[in-house]
């Protein structure tokens, strides 16, 4: 349940286009489970493949006024209490006691594939494409962000070693990696912070129970996999425990050693395709039907996203030129790493239109490229003699003009426009750029690019960036905290009529 490409796109760059810019979202590795389930299959709840158990190191105070800081190692050993309640280390199947995974822990598989990652990232992006130089000097061409969540830091960490290893990094300052508080979070669906999100997340959950549990499918997987099921009961969406977990516990097994397996029903064919289907379609239809999950569950990640396309767009057009080497290191980052998880990666896609019907739950390491291309052409006239420059912020934020303000003080760049708002001039500036959307190296075709005009040298998959912003605008939302507080009560699960990715 891994997915890592095996060789890089043909052609990576299409010919009359040179590369900008690349936005990764990339699921975290393989990990243990986050419950311990079915362990009357046999399935041991500790598994032993987390070597960094026992290598850890922790920065140290040591001196009481914060003067100097040291490095502590160390290792972990998970126990557990036996028969007589006296503590004893937890055992894997095996009998091994080092190395014991905690509950959905980052696993040493997780990091080899995470490294291949970031190994395959610089072959593309620095090898191939040079849009990244060999030796790293300035950190802030990357802007690297996470959630909390240990095992995606970790698996971040794993990319960016496979990116810049040892020798290649020649900065002295440390990784900066952004994270988020749980209420500012978009790197997922913020159910906790949102109640509307929350009121149509259990809404749509509820409408798959509806669709599926009574079905011919859900009924094989009860005959496959009910005598495991605690006290023999069907399997359901919602049952305990639920259909997406059964999923999880399947997906985590087949990852790993023979040491931890399930019972040879759970492996089925038919089994794993329907519980596919029925997942996908309970956790991500939504969000390809109705305009409003899409603003609350995606809006703000994929909104910002385009925020930083047009910050190169705008960059490009006023300072290249200029090669000023003071301004060009403040330059907008050229790539974005962003460790999520498995449900970011689903709504995402099924925002945009593009999961299929048949798609499956996105495996471990899976990844989303966003790339900004760029008409290869001469350089443009340079400014205007007494024209007033834009200044650039910050790397992590978008640009903002101290001209053209009008009377509000709100700034009115490209960026914060919807594009029906935009000048014919502006307009112009975008349509000189493409975006391409690669889902684990598959190159996939936004619906509402398809349109003639919208897409660069008959290639759909090419999105103009114009027509990229002009659907992220639809569910981009212009206050998410007003948005999470309106419609309380009422139901929009069954909005048809609004499909994603046009």
């Amino acid at each position: 349940m891994t997915s890592i490409a095996s060789a890089p796109i043909v052609p990576a760059c299409p010919t009359g286009l040179s590369i900008e810019q690349v936005q990764v979202l990339v699921r975290h590795g393989e990990r243990s489970p986050i419950w311990a389930r079915f362990q009357n299959t046999g399935l041991s709840p500790y598994w032993p493949y987390c070597s960094a158990a026992q290598r850890f190191t922790q920065v140290v105070m040591a001196t009481q006024d914060g003067s100097r800081w040291e490095s502590m190692t160390w290792k972990r050993c998970l126990e557990t209490s036996g028969p007589d309640g006296r503590s004893i280390p937890a055992k894997s199947a095996g009998g091994e006691t080092s190395s014991i995974c905690m509950p959905g822990e980052l696993t040493d598989r997780g990091r080899e594939t995470s490294l291949a990652f970031g190994k395959s990232l610089r072959q593309l992006y620095v090898n191939q494409l040079s849009l990244l130089p060999k030796h790293l000097l300035d950190a802030e061409i990357l802007y690297i962000r996470t959630t909390e969540v240990p095992r995606v830091i970790e698996s971040v960490q794993q990319v960016l070693h496979g990116l810049y290893p040892l020798g290649t990094n020649r900065t002295s300052a440390p990784w900066n990696i952004a994270i988020r508080s749980r209420a500012d979070e978009t790197l997922l669906p913020n159910i906790k912070s949102c109640a509307r999100l929350a009121e149509l997340t259990r809404a749509f959950s509820q409408g798959a129970a509806e669709k599926w549990n009574g079905s011919d499918d859900m009924r094989y997987l009860s005959e496959k996999l009910g005598k495991w099921m605690p006290g023999n009961k069907a399997v359901a969406v919602d049952s305990r425990p639920s259909l997406s977990a059964v999923m999880d516990t399947i997906n985590a097994t087949l990852a790993h050693g023979p040491d931890t397996r399930l019972p040879d029903e759970f492996y089925d064919e038919r089994v794993r395709r329907v519980i596919d289907r029925i997942v996908v379609d309970q956790m991500f239809h939504g969000y390809s039907v109705s305009r409003e999950l899409r603003i609350l569950g995606a809006g703000q990640l994929v909104g910002d996203m385009v925020l930083k396309m047009v910050d190169r767009v705008e960059w490009n057009r006023r300072y290249d030129l200029l090669r000023d080497p003071t301004l060009q290191s403040r330059a907008p980052p050229r790539l974005s790493l962003l460790g999520c998880h498995d449900r970011t990666i689903g709504i995402v896609l099924a925002s945009l239109g593009c999961l299929d019907s048949n798609e499956k739950w996105p495996p471990f390491t899976s990844h989303i490229s966003f790339e900004l291309f760029r008409k290869q052409r001469t350089p443009s006239p340079s400014m205007k003699e007494g024209e007033q420059p834009w200044l650039w912020r910050d790397a992590t934020t978008s640009l903002t003009p101290i001209t053209n303000q009008g009377n509000t003080g709100e700034p009115r760049g490209i960026g914060q426009r919807p594009v029906k708002k935009l000048m014919t001039e502006e307009l112009y500036e975008l349509n000189e750029y493409f975006v391409r959307v690669r889902y684990n190296d598959r190159v996939i075709t936004i619906p509402g690019c398809r349109a003639e005009g919208k897409h660069f040298n008959g290639d759909a998959s090419l999105c103009s960036l114009s027509a990229f912003k002009s659907i992220v605008d639809k569910f981009t939302p212009r206050s998410w905290k007003r948005a999470c507080n309106s419609n309380l009560g009422t139901s929009s699960t069954t909005m048809s009529n609004e499909p994603a990715g046009y």
